[in-house]
């Protein structure tokens, strides 16, 4: 019986179709939060409170990105494929 592998501990990792919602969710942490701090930091500079003014921020500003990028990343799949030759990704017949 092959063992699962772990995250950490005792804690499995997700199976592969749940890739399809962690990237995004990742991917939508990430840019919200970088596009959040730098505009922050343009338009006010840092003040007093900038962290938790940032930190509520971040979190309006992830949840439209997250659903966002789950709803756009498909198209954006499709026309990447369009450019580039995705046959490397797909297992030979």
């Amino acid at each position: 019986m092959k063992q699962r592998a772990m995250i950490f501990g005792n804690v499995p990792k997700l199976p592969m179709k749940w890739a399809t919602v962690v990237m995004p969710f990742f991917l939508s942490c990430l840019m919200s939060g970088i596009i959040s701090l730098i505009n922050m930091i343009r338009n006010l500079g840092w003040i007093e409170g900038f962290f938790t003014l940032w930190l509520h921020n971040w979190m309006i500003s992830w949840a439209f990105a997250f659903p966002v990028v789950l709803f756009v990343l498909p198209m954006v799949r499709k026309f990447t494929s369009l450019i580039v030759d995705m046959s490397a990704l797909q297992p030979p017949k």
